[in-house]
């Protein structure tokens, strides 16, 4: 761990040692805990009352069997999670997350990650965050319905409006936010907003789907501003085929920028005149096919079948929106390399440690997923408002209240990290500014 400072270095001992065998949660608690080093300099009394051994330890974690039956009639077990990480300035919230890959030290690290993210929204939202080893690749529509309504019957005594309030991730779309909400309204005879990602015909809000996208663009155009540079007439490289990365990719276009990657696990696709990303929707949205589709429409494009090469394409501003430990310090030189001055992270914690201290080291402009890509969360916390509302704002309305969120969380980070005496540096500023809010809460509160 990179810090002198023997209280904090004991405090990630102890992380460690409770939580074995989880480097995901590991590595997000350090980036963390290094950063708040000098604020525990100003402020004692968040070590006199033991506010970060307690925002380290999840208030509560939920783990449980998860029983459902295949089109063939053959009865399958998978586990599901729910890590109600800190409830300090609001009801929990944070997405599920469907692939094979959960754990639950993933789980953790995710939640932990959504405290501080939660926070830099400004809005009255704690941490959390759940899912399951379910793989939805593959699965009829009808074996994800009964998966997504075992799933619920267990997770719904844990869930409520006041309570916590998931959203979809990784393999948990609209389809499966419709399925589990179903179940939800069932078991609890209720209609309330108790997820968010639903559908428009029931509470859902508009821009949900392009919000995590749109608000990394969002971020990213505050930090290329303040450092004189722009989206515009800029090559973008986007990695990803999901939500985050198509709306990333249709913003940046509309920003003025050229984007010419996107990519999912199997591979990545180069089109030197600019992706077309109303293909790339159809795809992945409609079909739910793998992008090597994309040359049936476009031959003159390159498919690599190798997507961590991705990085290796020229470009001026690179967003990573796959998935976590994408980005190594190897594509990090090789952007530099390239002319990349900037890389903002739409996924969550997608560059590697070594990664992002090469990005700082050199002068390349960084965003942070903690800062950048809260625009998701943020526009669920929208919906969740609209919902208690009983009313809809219209897509304007949202969008223009989503751009003014992730221009301020720009503002807060740089403006915490300035304080600090780390100016420039977003990762330190942005879980600064998160920490400070949550921290002080607690101490108000007397909640440890």
């Amino acid at each position: 761990m990179k810090t002198e400072n023997e209280y904090l270095k004991g405090v990630m001992e102890r992380v460690i040692e409770r939580n074995r065998n989880e480097p995901e949660f590991h590595q997000a608690v350090e980036e963390v805990l290094e950063s708040i080093e000098p604020v525990l300099e100003r402020r004692p009394e968040f070590i006199r009352m033991g506010i970060v051994e307690a925002i380290v330890e999840p208030e509560r974690i939920i783990k449980f069997r998860v029983p459902w039956v295949d089109d063939d009639g053959v009865v399958h077990i998978n586990r599901g999670f729910r890590v109600q990480f800190n409830s300090a300035i609001g009801p929990y919230k944070g997405g599920l997350r469907f692939h094979p890959s959960v754990y639950e030290g993933i789980i953790k690290f995710l939640g932990f990650e959504q405290i501080f993210k939660n926070s830099l929204t400004g809005l009255p939202i704690g941490g959390a965050k759940g899912g399951s080893d379910f793989d939805p690749k593959g699965k009829s529509d009808m074996e994800v319905m009964r998966f997504c309504q075992s799933f619920m019957t267990e997770l719904s005594k844990h869930i409520g409006s006041n309570t916590d309030v998931p959203a979809g991730d990784i393999g948990v779309g609209a389809r499966e936010i419709g399925y589990m909400f179903g179940q939800y309204k069932r078991i609890r005879n209720g209609f309330t907003g108790v997820l968010t990602g639903k559908g428009l015909n029931y509470g859902g809000s508009l821009v949900r789907t392009q919000a995590t996208g749109y608000g990394l663009c969002y971020f990213t155009e505050e930090m290329l501003n303040d450092n004189g540079k722009s989206f515009k007439g800029s090559t973008v490289s986007v990695s990803g085929s999901g939500n985050v990365a198509i709306y990333a990719a249709e913003k940046a276009v509309q920003m003025g920028a050229r984007v010419v990657t996107v990519s999912d696990s199997d591979g990545y696709i180069y089109d030197e005149k600019g992706i077309d990303i109303e293909l790339v929707k159809k795809i992945k949205e409609v079909k739910r096919g793998r992008i090597k589709e994309y040359l049936e429409a476009h031959s003159d494009a390159l498919y690599v079948p190798d997507c961590r090469k991705i990085w290796e394409v020229k470009c001026d501003i690179a967003l990573p929106c796959a998935t976590e430990n994408e980005l190594n310090v190897e594509a990090a030189e090789k952007l530099h390399k390239n002319g990349c001055f900037a890389v903002s992270e739409g996924a969550n914690m997608p560059c590697e440690p070594s990664a992002i201290s090469y990005f700082l080291e050199n002068g390349i402009l960084f965003g942070p997923a903690k800062a950048a890509n809260a625009g998701g969360v943020a526009t669920s916390a929208l919906e969740m408002t609209q919902n208690s509302l009983r009313y809809s704002w219209d897509f304007e309305k949202v969008d223009g209240m989503l751009k003014d969120i992730m221009k301020n969380i720009y503002k807060n980070a740089a403006g915490a990290a300035k304080d600090y005496g780390r100016q420039g540096n977003l990762v330190v500023g942005a879980n600064i500014a998160g920490f400070l809010k949550v921290a002080d809460t607690m101490l108000s509160q007397g909640t440890v």
